[in-house]
């Protein structure tokens, strides 16, 4: 297993229960009815949901773990694993594959030292390959957080991602 692969196991800060609670109780009523929109907030919080707040969130909510678990790992925009500061996400959908997405994905990963679904041993960058960003006529496309660089070539790849140092 790569280094990069183990750093992305890793659990990071200790996870603060004060402030879970803010977003559970204050922020959402300590409503079980609202559980996704929570997750999403661990997660804006952490940049994925540790498992930690999995335990204290199904405690809190009354909702078994299992369940929450579930939610987690059902939707593909929740991650429970550590992630970069930075996500990539690079289309490789019909579009953007003709149009070169495969390679601009293995300059990525070279420029990176990283493969698809991990995190750089700095945690700056994490990568992710997905089927379809929605900018179809502008493929290749990758997106870094909220970016979106559209009819990206291989070459310019570590020019974009200078830009995120």
């Amino acid at each position: 297993m790569s280094e990069a692969k183990l750093l992305q196991n890793e659990e990071p800060e200790e996870i603060d229960y004060m402030e879970l609670d803010q977003i559970i109780d204050k922020d959402f009523n300590n409503d079980k009815e609202n559980l996704i929109m929570i997750l999403q907030s661990i997660q804006r919080r952490y940049n994925y949901i540790p498992k930690p707040a999995l335990s204290y969130l199904a405690e809190k909510l009354g909702v078994p773990y299992s369940k929450i678990y579930g939610v987690g790992t059902f939707y593909s925009t929740f991650s429970l694993e550590p992630r970069g500061r930075n996500i990539i996400s690079i289309c490789l959908g019909t579009a953007c594959h003709v149009r070169g997405g495969e390679r601009v994905r293995e300059r990525i990963e070279e420029t990176l030292n990283i493969k698809d679904g991990e995190t750089t041993e700095d945690k700056k960058f994490t990568l992710e390959s997905v089927r379809c960003i929605g900018c179809c006529s502008l493929g290749p496309v990758i997106k870094v957080n909220e970016d979106t660089h559209g009819r990206i070539m291989s070459d310019e790849v570590k020019t974009v991602l200078d830009q995120y140092e």
